[in-house]
């Protein structure tokens, strides 16, 4: 029974890691749009792990690029 909850307390950690960088991506995507926007970045200089999460805030801010 042990086990099994040992087993648990690890699926709970994984899924709370998840979440975590889940919300680092969002808030690096947030910090890169406003970099491009204040005109101290450019769409490639943009790591391709979060270029799509960039791509999609800059559209709702009806900013090209």
């Amino acid at each position: 029974d042990t086990d099994r909850s040992r087993g648990l307390g690890d699926v709970y950690k994984r899924q709370l890691l998840y979440i975590l960088m889940g919300k680092e991506v969002a808030v690096m995507a947030i910090v890169y749009a406003t970099l491009i926007v204040k005109g101290k970045k450019t769409i490639d200089q943009v790591p391709s792990l979060i270029r799509k999460q960039v791509e999609e805030i800059l559209a709702d801010l009806e900013v090209t690029v």
